[in-house]
């Protein structure tokens, strides 16, 4: 008797990070809570907030990812996970360091953007006067 298992695709905005089949079993966080897909499990679609999806291969175990916000869409035997950020790891531990390195790297990134925008702005508001008084 073959066993009834799941295609998880994993989507970034510049791309594939994963996709697997023979998956047994997802865990997931929305808002309201963790909550858990089984192949036979009704289709749903789902908002996610960030944390750590898990999903199960009976291969490889439990492999873990960190996601940013997203959406799930469960379709039969096909799920969809669309998040802005994700990292893959098995070990929790070194999960947890990449994320931290990421995310602090971003943030000195959005940083820099931040103050570029701030003087791009000013100086447009700065000629926009100046024109307004000639």
């Amino acid at each position: 008797m073959t066993r009834t298992l799941m295609t998880l695709k994993i989507l970034l905005p510049f791309g594939v990070l994963a996709e697997k089949s023979r998956v047994s079993r997802i865990v997931a966080e929305s808002p309201e809570g963790s909550f858990g897909l089984w192949p036979h499990r009704l289709d749903c679609v789902a908002a996610l907030t960030p944390g750590i999806l898990v999903y199960e291969i009976e291969a490889a175990g439990e492999v873990y990812v960190a996601v940013d916000q997203g959406v799930l869409i469960k379709t039969g035997l096909d799920v969809l996970v669309s998040v802005r950020n994700a990292f893959v790891g098995t070990d929790l531990g070194q999960l947890h360091e990449t994320v931290q390195r990421e995310f602090l790297e971003l943030n000195e990134r959005e940083r820099s953007v931040r103050s570029v925008m701030a003087k791009m702005e000013s100086g447009f508001i700065r000629r926009l006067v100046e024109f307004q008084h000639e």
